[in-house]
């Protein structure tokens, strides 16, 4: 067997693994199409029995049975053909449900188990792949299965019962034209395992190319303001002209590998048919072959050799979903490097001292971005970490969160280390507020809501006010139900931040990070956002990464990094008094003022 063949049998044995627990429908689904197609050939097989009937009649197939009459002879082949054609149709229903069912259960089981899977992965993971390429194998290519089973398996499944039902008919009856009819059939698969091998490859470049074409539209749409603002639009057009073309180009070579299949079939088909009806007719001309068997093996030919027409269809479709199931597969595969422990516990109650033992950590293969980081902040309080673009600053939130896992060293959170509790306990104590607030497609309800599914209207409009977002809210048309838009596109950077701040105070969490929270708003908007965060950091332990030094004047403690390390620790008045690093960024933010009172 081909390589080709042996990597898209792999990859079929695969997807039975996945899909055992759809054993029994698949079964019952194959004997379905098995059923129809044996009750499908045996009109033929009736049709050479009349013959014989007509033609010889007391002395016909039937007469030997004990039924003389040629009117009770064809009487009883009508009532067989009545039941054999109400047969035929059931097991069709029944194959056409069970199989269209199946295709849909299992893609609706692929596709949530890719899914559930991706949002288990690491956050290293997306950084190395595209948006768009995930997304187009949890559709695109989830779908190609589904394409396939509708109706592709039943073919196969139909096709080798035909070999074999309508092989035995010509054994019995002539096995010299039986090997006749049958010669075609080695030249068809051995095309069909040519095509396979062919095909394989081309058909993983078409599921990579329309990936990458994913990838790029799914990118473009996210950044239609930039694209406007620079006025690429032109030339945005041409690399999707290119993606789509490389796209179309990986389509033509395949469809013409599968094209060329169809005539090879035919001919083949055409030398067997002829050998039947030249070789069968001499043979009933000269009475070695009665003429009802000639007849059936005329007919039987047709319903041999015709449908084979159809093999290269429908291994053309089987490859491009066994291309689309490895790369499924594949990501349902991916290996989980961050993820709980056999007997992880529960982060219960939480006070929310914090301790950093010897943590080191570098991305990858990258340099190291963290060094020897030692540090406790009490439960409570309020610390804020400085330092210039790449320091580590929000690695050690990215850290203290289980997104990526230290290289050496340990967390802990009122005693516990993080990495001996579940992650979602953990997650749940922890409230975010990000630079880069991510609002989802709703209201400014649900988005506040997110993640507090419970809440009650009232809580939600306690978090909006502590967050002094309620202003906003009231004046809009449709207030607490006005729908945001895509990321909440149709609301301001400093609404969004706002929100994402009620957002994390719903969640009530003993522990809130706040990363550049402030960065991306006017100095009003900064004003409100500082008396919010000073009202609900006296609760909980509160970590803040600034850029702006006017927000974190007031905490507990401030720590600088610099280039991964802790290099002055204090509060406000101890760094300014240190003339340190801290001292000199205090400096260039406000001209040289040495209070941030």
């Amino acid at each position: 067997m081909s390589s080709a063949a042996q990597t898209s049998f792999a990859a079929l044995l695969r997807l039975l693994r996945y899909a055992r627990g759809f054993r029994r429908r698949i079964v019952f689904a194959s004997l379905c199409s098995i059923m129809n197609k044996l009750f499908d050939v045996m009109p033929e097989i009736l049709i050479g029995i009349a013959i014989d009937v007509v033609v010889r009649q007391e002395s016909s197939f039937i007469a030997e049975l004990g039924i003389t009459d040629p009117k009770l002879q064809l009487g009883l082949l009508g009532g067989l053909t009545l039941i054999i054609w109400i047969l035929e149709s059931l097991f069709e229903y029944l194959y056409l449900i069970l199989w269209r069912n199946l295709a849909q259960n299992l893609q609706h089981e692929m596709r949530l188990d890719a899914y559930g899977h991706v949002q288990k992965l690491d956050l290293a993971y997306f950084e190395d792949r595209s948006t768009g390429n995930l997304v187009t194998i949890l559709n695109d290519d989830v779908n190609q299965l589904e394409r396939f089973l509708n109706g592709g398996a039943n073919d196969l499944i139909q096709v080798g019962t035909t070999v074999i039902a309508v092989g035995a008919v010509f054994f019995a009856i002539s096995p010299l034209i039986a090997l006749l009819a049958f010669t075609p059939i080695p030249v068809i698969v051995f095309g069909a395992f040519y095509f396979q091998r062919r095909a394989q490859p081309l058909y993983a470049e078409v599921r990579e190319r329309v990936g990458n074409l994913g990838a790029r539209l799914s990118a473009n749409i996210s950044g239609i303001t930039t694209i406007k603002s620079f006025a690429t639009e032109n030339f945005e057009a041409e690399r999707i002209k290119l993606d789509s073309g490389a796209y179309l180009d990986a389509n033509r070579k395949a469809i013409a590998i599968s094209s060329a299949f169809i005539p090879l079939i035919r001919m083949a088909i055409l030398a067997g048919f002829v050998a039947t009806f030249l070789i069968g007719g001499w043979m009933t001309l000269n009475g070695t072959l009665n003429v009802g068997a000639y007849g059936v093996l005329v007919f039987l030919t047709q319903r041999l050799l015709w449908p084979l027409t159809n093999l290269a269809e429908t291994v053309d479709l089987y490859e491009r979903a066994m291309a689309s199931s490895r790369r499924i597969l594949d990501l349902i595969e991916t290996p989980v490097s961050i993820r709980d422990r056999a007997n992880a516990a529960q982060l219960a109650a939480v006070r929310g001292r914090i301790e950093f033992r010897h943590v080191n950590f570098a991305y990858g293969r990258s340099d190291r971005v963290l060094h020897d980081i030692n540090l406790t902040i009490d439960a409570g309080s309020t610390v804020a970490f400085v330092g210039q673009t790449g320091s580590g600053k929000s690695t050690l939130i990215k850290l203290l969160l289980r997104f990526y896992q230290p290289d050496s060293g340990a967390i802990l959170i009122d005693g516990q280390p993080i990495d001996a509790v579940s992650l979602d306990s953990l997650r749940r104590r922890i409230g975010l507020v990000s630079q880069d607030v991510f609002l989802f497609q709703g209201t400014i309800r649900e988005n506040i809501a997110y993640g507090s599914p419970d809440a009650t209207p009232e809580q939600i409009r306690a978090a909006a006010e502590a967050a002094e977002v309620t202003e906003f809210i009231e004046r809009l048309p449709q207030g607490y139900d006005t729908v945001v838009g895509e990321r909440g596109q149709k609301l301001s950077g400093g609404e969004r931040q706002r929100l994402s701040i009620a957002r994390a105070l719903l969640k009530d969490p003993p522990i809130l990070i706040l990363d550049e929270a402030t960065s991306a708003v006017d100095n009003e908007t900064e004003a409100a956002i500082q008396r919010s965060l000073e009202r609900i950091s006296h609760s909980r332990t509160t970590l803040v990464i600034a850029h702006r030094l006017s927000t974190i004047a007031n905490a507990d403690c401030i720590h600088v990094l610099d280039e991964g390390r802790i290099v002055e620790s204090g509060t406000h008045a101890d760094l300014l008094g240190k003339s340190g690093i801290y001292a000199a960024l205090w400096s260039v933010q406000t001209g040289g003022q040495r209070t941030g009172h």
